[in-house]
């Protein structure tokens, strides 16, 4: 019996469409306090949904969100916020831990 297996990215992108999974693969990201960190991960997650079809819906350039989303990238938070709600996601503010 052959075992079919399937790529890592293809699982996390099937993963990732779940704005739960999503949410919480972003939030590890930002515990890891670097920026490139947190834009690839915010990258797979825009992949999950499709880049061109996440461009389109947040008005974003698709050029423009492929450079944002670089790990050099550094977006606007207007850029930040309409991508996140596009995928069913916000930014919020906590109290850091004492």
């Amino acid at each position: 019996m052959t075992e079919t297996t399937v790529p890592y990215e293809d699982g996390l992108r099937s993963a990732l469409a779940d704005p739960e999974e999503a949410a919480a693969y972003l939030n590890a990201a930002l515990e890891e306090s670097d920026q490139a960190v947190f834009l690839m991960a915010l990258r797979d997650v825009a992949e999950a949904y499709g880049l061109g079809a996440v461009a389109q819906e947040a008005q974003l350039n698709r050029e423009n969100l492929y450079r944002m989303l670089s790990g050099q990238g550094n977006p606007q938070l207007s850029s930040l916020n309409a991508l996140l709600r596009t995928v069913g996601l916000r930014l919020s503010v906590e109290v850091e831990p004492a």
